[in-house]
């Protein structure tokens, strides 16, 4: 199996969609608990959510493998994106709900972590740096999205309800602040969403490390109330839910291209 998927398009947008995976290899799967086996931390269906961009013309990069193989938006030396805050890891060894995701004494070791990072972590990100180089070349410019979603509910990461459309750029580094403005005025003109900006999920390693703004190339990242679009239990993905959650994602979007 690819460890991810590349659709190039033909607009300065870029989509990723690095926590979509659902994969486990047979080695690392035998030595999960049966609750980490489902992959509940998955972004589930974002590739179905975002799969009308390429009628915009944006490249869409997607992962094959799950995030507790090795986690693509976090940097490849494991420094913590949120300090002081609870998280999980370049491996992840605990889940959202904080219980292990490995069976006892099964936990990678340093070198196995390591090898992820070469068989999965860095081809995603060279196939990331070279298609978001090739957009920028041809367009004088870039936006790459970083499309992710996350339950609603989740004590052990935050506290109470998140809100429905969580926008982050890093505190406003990683875009012009005609942008911020423009998606933040997209929000507020409609009233179907809950929404903040730059809030718990103010972007990861990606949103952060691939901006680079004085030369044309803007970071965002949106988190997702994963109930906006699916049933957060059985992790069914619903349609029609979906479609209106879509149309506040295609706004933002635009705003993206305008």
């Amino acid at each position: 199996m690819d460890t991810y998927t590349l659709h190039r398009g033909t607009a300065p947008l870029f989509i990723s969609l690095p926590h979509n995976g659902t994969a486990l290899p047979d080695d690392i799967a035998a030595r999960l608990t049966p609750e980490a086996r489902r992959v509940p931390d998955t972004d589930w269906h974002v590739a179905d959510l975002y799969a009308f961009a390429r009628t915009l013309g944006a490249s869409i990069i997607v992962p094959s493998y799950s995030r507790y193989v090795v986690d693509l938006n976090r940097p490849d030396d494991d420094v913590s994106l949120y300090p002081g805050q609870n998280t999980t890891g370049l491996c992840p060894t605990v889940r959202f709900t904080g219980d292990p995701v490995y069976l006892p004494d099964q936990q990678p070791t340093p070198d196995e972590i390591a090898a992820r990072v070469d068989t999965y972590w860095r081809p995603y990100h060279q196939a990331l740096q070279q298609e978001l180089a090739r957009i920028h070349a041809a367009h004088g410019r870039a936006v790459l999205w970083e499309g992710h979603s996350i339950r609603s509910v989740v004590p052990f990461l935050f506290d109470g309800r998140l809100p429905d459309f969580n926008l982050g750029t890093a505190g406003g580094a990683s875009c012009v602040p005609a942008l911020q403005q423009a998606l933040e005025a997209a929000l507020a003109s409609q009233s179907d969403y809950s929404y903040v900006v730059n809030g718990r999920f103010r972007g990861g390693y990606i949103t952060r490390h691939y901006a680079d703004v004085a030369r044309g190339i803007q970071t965002v990242q949106l988190e997702l109330a994963q109930l906006t679009y699916m049933d957060e239990d059985s992790f069914a993905y619903l349609p029609e839910r979906a479609a209106r959650t879509q149309a506040l994602i295609r706004r933002l979007l635009a705003c993206t291209l305008a």
